[in-house]
């Protein structure tokens, strides 16, 4: 059985949710391959000692990579901890990763409830 490959993202102003949650979760966490924007998952590597793929910054092309790997089925589910209050300068790509993860299927958390029941559910393990 495939090692399944999780996405974190978090803008700036929710990467402490980002970096609770995944404590929250660490030990889930763990059985996945995890895959980050830089920041995030610089945090992530940080904060909660998990092992992290980086990606590169979201405003320089790690949205569009993470676009890129659903579009090439290499993604089982999205934690986008985006803030809706802020304008943010990439907001097109932010937008093209939401568009690609409801066209190819993909499961994607945008706030920390919909991420716990997303992480806990029995489909994700199947």
């Amino acid at each position: 059985m495939r090692t399944k490959n999780i996405v974190l993202v978090a803008h700036d102003a929710k990467k402490k949710d980002m970096v609770d949650w995944a404590k929250f979760n660490k030990g889930t966490l763990e059985k996945f391959e995890i895959h980050a924007t830089k920041a995030t998952g610089e945090r992530i590597i940080k904060d909660v000692g998990l092992r992290v793929k980086l990606l590169l910054s979201g405003a320089l092309g790690g949205d569009s990579q993470v676009g890129a790997m659903i579009a090439e089925k290499r993604v089982d589910l999205i934690v986008f901890f985006w803030d809706p209050l802020s304008i943010q300068p990439h907001d097109v790509d932010i937008k093209a990763v939401l568009r690609l993860a409801v066209l190819h299927d993909v499961p994607i958390a945008c706030n920390r409830s919909t991420a716990d029941f997303l992480i806990s559910s029995p489909l994700l393990r199947e």
